[in-house]
């Protein structure tokens, strides 16, 4: 059996290697979630715990039959003294011993039901292991898109003000405006660029995350598709946040699993109950040897010396100082563990869809007035720039314009990312696929 699970591991890891070759030229998100689903240190260890813990099932199954063993034992006794009418002697016993538990109290029949619900649990883990790298995907990729329109916003921006520093020179030699003023545009230029170089090693840092997440090469190149996100999507009409709840109660894997823990648990007591009743086993054999030194041949002590056996014990606990009643108790506070789990992981859960549903919403309200508002602000942007050009408006109200439509872009930015986000990681929480129209 070890060997048929060597070769089984052998495979599932061979598979997993030959899969994690398999990389697209560019990268969407669900190009990213199929890769990790596949590649995933974690997930893979989770798979592997599961085929470990089908071993555990196979040797609780086989505990219900006889085990049979087979001994030989050879020996050699030497009499030094002189009086001994032979120095030496050699012994042999061969045995065949076969041994049966026929009653004990329910114990093995408990560890196979423990043992087929922990392998219910290992495989929610694996739901629970690919969930744990999707919601991290989820949240990194997005990082990454809101990162790359974060530059081109940096970059325009810089582009903008090197105009305007441009600008403001000429103005300077011609007279128009003063040295404070084209300081004052050279100091925003730089400030700007500065921006940029933060923007790009932002960028740069949730590249490496999500590089890490798929398991790649930090060296290795990757070619991420920006996707072309609309009203409707980031305006994505939300289910109730109560049918939301509801619905991940019984689809999550953890609540699954925390439910699951309470039966094993259950399972507990009544093994631990069995300490107190008498087990009944069966006993067999057959064994024969032989002894140098006698007036009998090999052969004929080996027959003489034949015998089979067969026997039944029965095993009664009268006192055990307190073993079984302090298992009892402890199984039971373990079940009462067991349900106290429950309800903190149906808490935690309801705290985390709440926050992301807060999130959805909150980000999509701030996304129409971010929207409205930057119409606003481009307009009043360009109307002060005319207007310091023509000497109407000076350099701080200019400067105060600009600084105002490059924090409106990226409260529009951020709330659009914030709540394509949210609505992604509730789908993950209903067991819906992710959205992929646009990724």
């Amino acid at each position: 059996m070890k060997q048929y699970t060597g070769i089984l591991l052998f495979l599932l890891l061979f598979s997993l290697g030959v899969k994690a070759q398999e990389k697209p030229a560019t990268w969407t998100l669900y190009d990213c979630l199929e890769y990790a689903l596949e590649n995933n240190i974690q997930v893979k260890k989770s798979k592997v715990n599961l085929l470990s813990g089908k071993e555990d099932t196979e040797q609780a199954k086989a505990q219900m039959f006889p085990s049979l063993s087979g001994s030989i034992t050879q020996g050699y006794v030497n009499y030094p003294s002189s009086d001994a009418m032979d120095n030496h002697s050699y012994s042999g016993n061969y045995s065949v011993n076969a041994n049966w538990t026929l009653i004990d109290g329910g114990r093995r029949s408990n560890t196979i039901k423990q043992q087929k619900i922990q392998n219910e649990v290992d495989a929610l883990n694996i739901e629970q292991s690919e969930n744990d790298i999707r919601i991290s995907l989820v949240q990194t990729y997005m990082q990454v898109m809101y990162s790359m329109e974060a530059v081109r916003i940096s970059e325009n921006t810089v582009e903008v003000s090197k105009a305007q520093r441009d600008r403001a020179e000429e103005l300077f030699k011609a007279g128009s405006i003063s040295r404070v003023d084209l300081a004052q545009m050279e100091s925003q230029y730089s400030t700007d660029k500065y921006q940029l170089v933060t923007a790009q090693t932002n960028l740069e840092n949730y590249k490496l995350q999500l590089k890490q997440l798929l398991e790649l090469d930090i060296m290795e190149e990757m070619i991420l598709v920006m996707p072309e996100l609309t009203t409707d999507d980031i305006m994505s009409p939300l289910p109730d946040k109560a049918v939301i709840y509801a619905t991940s109660l019984g689809v999550m894997p953890e609540v699954k699993s925390s439910s699951l823990n309470i039966d094993k648990s259950d399972l507990a007591i009544r093994k631990a109950k069995a300490g107190y009743y008498p087990t009944l086993s069966m006993n067999a054999g057959i064994g024969t040897g032989h002894l140098s030194g006698t007036n009998y041949s090999f052969g004929s002590q080996i027959w003489n010396r034949f015998n089979e056996s067969v026997g039944l014990t029965v095993s009664i606990p009268i006192y055990s100082n307190r073993d079984n009643k302090t298992a009892v108790n402890k199984a039971k506070l373990a079940y009462t563990n067991s349900q106290l789990d429950l309800l903190n992981t149906e808490k935690s859960l309801l705290r985390t869809v709440e926050g992301y549903y807060l999130d959805a919403t909150s980000a999509q309200n701030k996304y129409v007035s971010a929207n409205e508002r930057l119409k606003y602000i481009e307009e009043s942007f360009q109307l002060t720039e005319e207007q310091f050009f023509l000497g109407m408006k000076n350099t701080l109200e200019m400067l105060t314009e600009k600084n105002n439509l490059l924090n409106a872009q990226q409260e529009l930015l951020q709330s659009k990312y914030m709540a394509v986000m949210s609505i992604q990681l509730l789908n993950i929480y209903q067991n819906k696929p992710i959205s992929v129209s646009y990724f």
